[in-house]
């Protein structure tokens, strides 16, 4: 089996993943979730008012206040419903999955022992690392 093959192979085990799989469903669970869909819709709208007003040749400073007051309250509602709290805890997991995925791959490619190297996770600390990516 060449590279190519075998990248469409992992392509394919990524999919049957559990985290991956949890992030389909919770995806699904926010798009059915028709009063989050409304608040989103809404967040959006203010969003493209709010551009426009800030690319406006004269600026109303209390408009800008104003709905710039307003998204923060409707992102606030967004953020706490169950479905986008589930999505998001479901996107973290997959991504730390991910994370993990790509630094064996680029790793490997950088000369390391694809049977131990892994993700090692920034610590803070320039004393406890082997260099940015």
């Amino acid at each position: 089996m060449d590279i190519i093959e075998l990248s469409r192979e992992l392509g394919r085990k990524i999919q049957q993943e559990e985290s991956y799989i949890a992030l389909q469903e919770a995806n699904k669970a926010v798009e059915a979730d028709e009063a989050l869909q409304e608040l989103i819709g809404e967040f959006n709208l203010l969003k493209l008012q709010l551009n426009e007003k800030l690319t406006a040749a004269e600026r109303d400073e209390e408009q800008i206040k104003e709905l710039n007051t307003k998204m923060r309250t409707l992102y606030a509602d967004i953020m706490v419903n169950p479905a986008m709290i589930k999505l998001n805890e479901s996107k973290n997991t997959f991504d730390g999955v991910m994370q993990r995925v790509f630094a064996i791959v680029s790793n490997s490619a950088n000369g390391e022992d694809p049977n131990t190297t892994d993700y090692q996770a920034c610590t803070g600390s320039c004393s406890t690392c082997g260099g940015c990516h």
